[in-house]
Order: C-alpha cells, then sequence, then structure tokens
C-alpha cells in the first residue's frame, strides 16, 4: 500500500450502502480491466481536510449533497489507508458522475449499486465493504 490520504462516504438508505462499480486498467492500458465495487471517495487534494474531501468526492461521483459528515473508522485500501465517514446526504437519487481527470477516454466509473448491509456483532452495529470484486464460484 502507498501512503496516499484518502477518504470514504457510508451513505446508507434502507438498510443499503451505495457503492460505485468501477473498471480496472486491463492490458491495453484503458479502463476496461476487473470490475470492482468501491465506496463512493478519492484523494485528499494539496491542503484539502478531510470532511472536505469527503463532501466533495460525494458530489464529484454520486452527485449528492453531503449534509452531515461523520469519522467513522479507518480501512485499509489498495492504494492507502482510507478514512471512512458516515455521511447524510439530501434526499434523492443517486447520479453517476465522470472521472473529468482521466488521460483516456474510457470511463472507470461505469455504475452505481445499493449493496444490502448485514448486522455486526453488536446492536446496531453494521458490517460496511469498502472494496468489493466479483469473482467466478
Amino acid at each position: 500500500m502507498t501512503e496516499r490520504r484518502r477518504v470514504a462516504a457510508v451513505i446508507i438508505r434502507d438498510g443499503c450502502v451505495l457503492m460505485v462499480r468501477e473498471r480496472g486498467l486491463g492490458p491495453t492500458g484503458r479502463h476496461d480491466g476487473p470490475e470492482y465495487w468501491t465506496l463512493p471517495g478519492g484523494g485528499l487534494e494539496a491542503g484539502e481536510e478531510p470532511e472536505d474531501a469527503v463532501r466533495r468526492e460525494v458530489a464529484e461521483e454520486v452527485g449528492l449533497r453531503a449534509l452531515d459528515v461523520r469519522f467513522a473508522y479507518e480501512a485499509p485500501y489498495p492504494s492507502g489507508w482510507t478514512s471512512c465517514f458516515r455521511v447524510e446526504v439530501e434526499p434523492g437519487e443517486p447520479v453517476l458522475g465522470v472521472d473529468a481527470d482521466l488521460t483516456c477516454g474510457c470511463p472507470r466509473m461505469v455504475g452505481l449499486i445499493w449493496v444490502p448491509l448485514s448486522r455486526g456483532a453488536a446492536e446496531g452495529e453494521v458490517m460496511v465493504a469498502t472494496l468489493l470484486s466479483t469473482a467466478e464460484v
């Protein structure tokens, strides 16, 4: 893992958490590789506070406005440790954003999905996946 600081938003609605479906880089150098699902989020910009970064990422990736942002937990991620925040958003349906910073003409973000949450061991606790991958089993 690198030491890049990143943030992620835990947006829960009706017992599900919102995740972004993305494509990894394939052998062609384009985003046509394996698909995976991740919490909306990304890296901090220079001088940006984590709470501001998660608000920005929510707006950019899922088109929602964050109303309340509270630190929840730290989680490992391939590009570095991620500070995960519980985010309450304004009413409305999420809309997939666009990766304006990509140098290729292929999208990295390709969909949104609400993933059902599993209950944790303690009362009121849920298990939140930070990163999901597909596999043929």
